[in-house]
């Protein structure tokens, strides 16, 4: 098997990957932002949102993902998820002109605006882009591959913290929504053009249809089948619980709290970001040498002094080295987990996997984690008025919770070790074949 890919296919990984997560970023930072400016400053809306987006994420990523397995295509759902994603990003900006009150009919549009917007974004990123690379790349080639997509987020959230915020401070949130929506559209466009399925990629059709192959993957023998793939989800599930608790609050806590422009506050975590993406080099090397458990220790330990310090932190200074710390642990921990999944997906179920690792990597962490800081804020947080209405501020204390949460990482690690360990162990033990040795 080659061990590279292709220029196309790298261009094509970093122009879809990064448009998708600036869409991405949009949505878990800016869509907070933007409801708590301009729709009402009440936390309750902001966890309806992330909960419920979060499971239509992970029900349109099982789905179309096994739609797309069925298919043995993945381009047409690239295609059409990208070019609806950016139109229905232009329409959740569109909310801020719909009548506030009641206040429950308000809620109720923007969490289901959230969702359109949500279920598109998971059939063109999740269910199809996703496994799309997994086609195209191996097992000797996704240490890489994970560096490129724990940077892309990263890279992402520095040009939508810095220059989002350029756009909101000077033009106001729905044209900068009109801006990020039309140029995801675009990418969708372009793709139809340009990106063509893994020449190996072929269509598996259960006899029984559709919703046995649906179902299949929920069985009790396929997780006893992958059972270390099934300990990495959930090393995925627990330290983005802890994510959850304070990433949807961050620009909120830095602009009401400690009382940043949303530029500084883009530039803050920008700075602390764009050093940990340097890691990401070397942190490949690890991982292609097969060490995955090594520098997922490193990132849950880096991750926890960075929100300890975070927590105990006001000057700028030490925020920045907190945001270093936890931007560390944020990128070695996606770098690594992106690998680790894409080695063990079953060929044949790539994008149902995808929808359990949405289970896991998306829908627990974000209903649980938004849960834990709605009741943190509600009971810790400060009531102070902005912009002449009362509201809730997150505090500090976010940070430390959050740090606590994520110590729990390293229970589901261990038995991830130890599957590992076996599996490398018994794969070294196997004989091998010429065509191996191909490059």
């Amino acid at each position: 098997m080659n061990d590279s890919i292709s220029k196309k296919n790298w261009l094509l990984i970093w122009i879809l990957g990064m448009s998708g997560q600036i869409c991405w970023n949009i949505e878990n930072s800016w869509f907070n932002t933007f409801v708590y400016a301009k729709i009402a400053k009440d936390p309750a809306i902001i966890s309806w949102m992330v909960a419920v987006s979060a499971i239509i994420s992970t029900l349109a990523t099982f789905v179309i993902g096994t739609w797309s397995d069925r298919a043995g295509k993945r381009k047409p759902f690239i295609a059409v998820g990208y070019i609806l994603w950016g139109v229905f990003t232009i329409g959740f900006g569109a909310t801020e002109f719909m009548p506030k009150n009641p206040f429950i009919s308000a809620m109720v549009l923007v969490v289901a605006a959230d969702a359109i917007m949500s279920f598109f974004g998971s059939t063109g990123y999740d269910a199809a882009f996703n496994p799309w690379t997994t086609d195209i790349s191996n097992e000797r080639n996704r240490g890489k591959l994970g560096g490129a997509f724990a940077t892309m987020p990263v890279l992402a959230t520095i040009f939508g913290a810095i220059v989002s915020g350029m756009i909101v401070d000077k033009f106001d949130f729905f044209p900068f929504f009109v801006i990020m929506g039309g140029f995801v559209t675009v990418m969708g466009i372009c793709s139809v053009f340009t990106l063509k399925d893994a020449p190996h990629l072929k269509a598996v059709r259960h006899e029984k249809g559709y919703l046995h192959q649906f179902a299949s993957v929920f069985k009790l023998n396929t997780v006893i089948a992958n059972q270390e793939l099934f300990w990495v989800f959930v090393i995925n599930a627990v330290f983005f619980i802890g994510f959850n608790i304070y990433f949807p609050y961050i620009t909120i806590y830095f602009n009401n709290y400690l009382h940043m422009s949303y530029m500084t506050a883009g530039l803050l975590q920008g700075i602390g970001l764009v050093s940990a993406v340097c890691l990401t080099i070397p942190a490949a090397k690890l991982i292609d040498a097969g060490k995955p458990v090594r520098v997922v220790c490193m990132a849950i330990a880096s991750n926890v002094a960075g929100l300890v310090i975070i927590f105990f932190s006001t000057q700028i200074p030490l925020l920045l080295l907190g945001i270093f710390g936890a931007g560390v642990g944020y990128v070695l921990i996606l770098q690594t987990l992106t690998a680790w999944f894409k080695n063990l997906y079953p060929e044949e179920q790539r994008g149902q996997f995808e929808g359990i690792k949405q289970v896991f990597g998306v829908c627990i962490p974000m209903v649980i984690g938004p849960l834990i800081s709605y009741y943190i804020i509600q009971y810790g947080g400060i009531r102070m008025e902005i912009d002449g209405i009362m509201g809730t501020v997150p505090t500090h204390t976010l940070f430390l919770f959050a740090a606590l949460i994520t110590l729990f990482t390293f229970l589901p690690l261990i038995p991830a070790s130890k599957l590992h360990r076996s599996r490398v162990h018994s794969a070294s033990l196997q004989p091998i074949h010429k065509e191996d040795l191909k490059l």
